[in-house]
């Protein structure tokens, strides 16, 4: 008996990676970012509500922003770009908490791009420079891609990243590349931006992954939208 015991407390402790760590309960974490200028992090959900929160995972504040639902978010000095499944980009003012939305004008390549279907719409958001990048959710990998958007003079797809991984839920952009974190297949992906192509993948626990970023000291952290922020310290890292 004391035997089946301890096989049984083996099984259910390996459900857990022993490299990660829940620092923080937020309900329906769906997308994450790294605020450089405070050094603290913006946890999005999907019931349109932001939390500011600490890389020991203290909830700092948080922010009732609307009927929104919330899949990503870039923090900026003055504005939060969040992104909208089906709807497109919500700019936050970070002093005013004033919004607007910003359609995004599709690519049409051959066909219409099918890129704000309900539960097949936007799902990450990274930023370089005045260029977005946009995981598109997919359950199939023939139609999962990141959109390549340009802010100005409006916001409009003008190229399209066909990687044919399935159910891409978060993106960040860090040391150069893209980081896509795939919800179905428990994997986070780098993809060099410079070589057009996938460079290494790091197999996660299992989790309904939404949300990546990395902190100042290149710790991961991941949302997931069971309710839960997950940090991966540098030296787990397998990049």
């Amino acid at each position: 008996m004391r035997q089946l015991f301890w096989v049984s407390l083996l099984l259910l402790v390996g459900c857990d990676d022993p490299k990660s760590q829940a620092i923080a309960k937020i309900p329906e974490a769906s997308g994450i970012d790294f605020c450089q200028k405070e050094k603290n992090f913006v946890v999005a959900n999907d019931e349109g509500t932001y939390y500011m929160m600490d890389k020991k995972g203290k909830i700092l504040s948080q922010e009732k922003l609307g009927k929104y639902d919330l899949e990503g978010v870039v923090c900026e000095d003055e504005v939060f770009i969040f992104a909208l499944e089906d709807q497109g980009l919500l700019i936050v003012d970070r002093k005013t908490h004033s919004k607007k939305v910003i359609p995004i004008e599709p690519l049409y390549k051959g066909k219409k791009l099918a890129l704000f279907e309900k539960k097949s719409g936007i799902e990450g958001i990274a930023k370089v420079g005045n260029t977005i990048y946009i995981a598109k959710q997919s359950k199939k990998s023939e139609s999962s891609f990141i959109a390549i958007v340009a802010l100005e003079p409006s916001a409009k797809i003008v190229g399209v990243i066909e990687h044919h991984l399935k159910d891409t839920a978060g993106l960040t952009y860090h040391d150069n590349a893209l980081f896509m974190v795939s919800d179905k297949e428990d994997l986070i992906i780098k993809y060099d931006i410079a070589k057009e192509k996938i460079v290494k993948k790091m197999k996660l626990e299992k989790g309904a992954w939404e949300g990546i970023a990395f902190d100042n000291k290149e710790n991961l952290y991941l949302a997931d939208d069971e309710g839960r922020v997950v940090k991966y310290k540098k030296k787990a890292l397998d990049f």
